[in-house]
């Protein structure tokens, strides 16, 4: 019997906000709700974007005044909702206006007489260019002169073709939160996105750890575009050539394996199972596969999952725009048919669309098998029973589109009707699309999901497309889906693709149903949610995400009425002090966690038998397994 898989607590930051607690989710459908809701979540982001304080548990503007949170809707909303989502690149990461790189210029004598100029002694290059000639001025200087023309590189500013970003909010910056030590942005904002989705749980982490063995505990993470500023690999490549010096730290913190290296290091302590999977654009997915097969299969009880990828700078808005990937100013002007660029409609999933917006976002879940969730009263958001990966066999181009895609779709659909029925999958289910907003995408994915509708029979599918709002966060992106789904099944809310005024007429939708505003279907009205996930390269994953309802209706069947009426009652406390930590959170007391060098295990206290492994600070041991796979093979 598998196990399974759990979600039990999830966060992380993006676009839209703090992910725990449905509050990105808040921000993306904040027209739909109740007034209550979107009003704690604007609160939250007035305070993370630094436009009011909180002074003794009460909100207050910059002057000591307080604020009640219908005083911060009236007052910041309007500054809110513009420095959230998808929108003009802010100078905190460049300057999309005026872009530094270096212009060669050639410079050569006048009239036949030569050029001359002075400098230090130790500034002359290695070796000295052949037709220059070194006079010596005294101990520091020189007199440098050229016989005949030279190149130069001249620092110089020009505008990027590609002004828009999905961007964390505004004045909000996950270094600040915790001793960084030159942490490159991708790791800090996984020391804040993790800590966020660890506080979600309501249960402590170390009384997690006593309930399971220390191999039991695994962790998935990472990124694709490694960690390009220039305390990571950018810092590294670039030094060189801006005469400076390569960092003891550029290239370690730099490897895309760092996103699931530090959550072990530095937040978790863990001595479990570790990976980073990378599967471009479908990598959150990948490593969400990875940590269902492991719980399903027993290997581990409790295991981190997620991505962290912060690629907002020159170079890589320059790579993915050299491809034409990228949706660019005069793209927008000429879909919009005038001279002034709405930078907030930027990124359009099936509508017309000239390319995706890249963005920076960590999200992160934490799963349990069914089992130990009972046991320990966690509160439960949903369960990921599979996920699916399928290549797409021989290509023209690495970075097209292809057939794969058909095969993840079929199977999760398969697999959602298998366990709840074809009824459910018809009329209770949704699509959380990749939805990059590239003119191929646009045509693709709907074909591929309007033909696997209409083979199983499902008329006016749901979908939608959370890049519409945050952008696309590359390795993160399927991680934003599967986060935005969570919210929709709490709030019975499937967001509506709100930066276009209509579907693209060349979009498949003869089984589809594309919305342009929020459909407010119900609570526990949905069953199922599919994520789909297309990157480049054939990387191509689909999972189904079970509503929390349908999780509790499968736990009470498996475990019995009086385990469970037994778990609810356990789940009150943990219901409690994660609301606690979410009314802390909302007034900015995240609580990060980092413990750099703290309760170093000491290799020689760890205590081997030829049973099992006792490690310190772990209060079960590890016990070796009898594996009887091969045993039909030996004498």
């Amino acid at each position: 019997m598998s196990r399974l898989p759990v979600i039990v607590g999830f966060g992380g930051y993006n676009a839209a906000g703090r992910s725990s607690f449905h509050h990105g989710f808040r921000r993306t459908v904040q027209e739909s709700l109740e007034p209550q809701a979107r009003q704690e979540t604007l609160a939250g982001l007035a305070q993370m974007m630094k436009l009011v304080r909180v002074v003794d548990g009460q909100y207050r503007d910059q002057d000591g005044q307080p604020l009640s949170l219908a005083d911060i809707e009236s007052r910041y909303a309007k500054d809110i909702l513009a420095g959230t989502l998808v929108r003009r690149i802010e100078k905190q990461h460049l300057d999309p206006d005026a872009a530094h790189w270096q212009k060669s210029i050639g410079v050569a004598p006048a009239n036949g007489a030569n050029l001359s100029f002075i400098t230090q002694r130790k500034q002359l290059p290695e070796p000295l260019p052949a037709n220059w000639s070194v006079e010596e001025l005294d101990s520091n200087e020189v007199r440098v002169t050229l016989h005949d023309s030279c190149e130069f590189k001249v620092d110089s500013y020009r505008p990027l073709a590609v002004k828009s970003a999905g961007q964390l909010p505004t004045g909000f910056e996950p270094s600040e939160l915790y001793n960084s030590r030159f942490h490159p942005r991708g790791l800090a904002m996984t020391v804040v996105g993790v800590t966020d989705a660890l506080r979600s749980v309501g249960i402590d982490w170390q009384r997690i750890v006593q309930h399971v063995a220390p191999d039991e505990i695994a962790v998935f993470a990472s990124c694709i575009m490694s960690q390009l500023d220039e305390n990571g690999f950018g810092g590294m490549m670039q030094s060189r050539l801006k005469g400076g010096r390569v960092t003891a730290k550029q290239l370690a913190l730099g490897l895309n394996t760092m996103p699931a290296d530090f959550i072990n290091a530095y937040v978790l302590g863990s001595v479990g199972t570790t990976g980073s999977i990378t599967g471009a654009c479908a990598t959150f997915l990948y490593n969400l596969q990875k940590g269902i097969e492991q719980i399903a299969s027993g290997k581990a009880r409790v295991v981190i999952v997620g991505s962290s990828e912060a690629p907002i700078n020159q170079e890589c808005i320059e790579g993915y725009g050299a491809m034409g990937a990228l949706a660019t100013e005069e793209g927008l002007r000429q879909i919009e048919g005038k001279d002034e660029v709405d930078f907030r409609r930027a990124s359009r999933p099936f509508g017309d669309n000239c390319g995706f917006t890249l963005a920076e976002a960590c999200q992160f879940v934490v799963l349990m098998d069914d089992e130990l969730a009972l046991e320990l009263g966690a509160d439960i958001h949903g369960a990921v029973p599979d996920v699916f990966i399928n290549a797409d066999g021989f290509k023209k181009s690495i970075s097209a589109p292809g057939p794969g895609n058909y095969l993840t779709v079929a199977k999760a659909v398969a697999s959602a009707v298998q366990l709840l029925g074809l009824d459910a999958v018809r009329s209770r289910s949704f699509v959380h699309a990749h939805g990059s907003s590239t003119p191929a995408n646009r045509v693709t994915e709907s074909e591929i999901l309007d033909r696997v509708a209409a083979a199983f029979g499902i008329e006016q599918w749901p979908v939608t497309a959370v890049k519409a709002f945050v952008g696309h966060s590359l390795a993160t992106a399927s991680g934003d889906q599967v986060i935005a789904a969570l919210g929709a099944f709490k709030y019975g809310i499937v967001p509506g693709l709100k930066t276009i005024d209509a579907v693209a007429g060349d979009v498949h939708q003869e089984h589809l149903s594309l919305s342009t505003v929020d459909r407010k279907v119900g609570e526990q009205a949905l069953d199922v949610a599919f994520i789909n996930s297309k990157g480049f390269g054939g990387n191509n994953a689909s999972a189904l995400v079970l509503a929390p309802h349908v999780v509790e209706r499968m736990l009470r069947k498996r475990h019995g009425q009086a385990a469970f009426d037994a778990y609810l009652a356990r789940r009150e406390a943990t219901r409690a002090a994660a609301a606690a930590y979410d009314q802390q959170a909302l007034q900015g007391k995240l609580d990060i966690i980092y413990n750099f060098g703290n309760d170093m295990i000491d290799d020689q206290a760890i205590s081997i038998t030829t049973e099992e492994i006792k490690v310190p600070g772990f209060d079960q041991p590890l016990v070796f397994r009898k594996d009887e796979r091969y045993s039909d093979m030996l004498d």
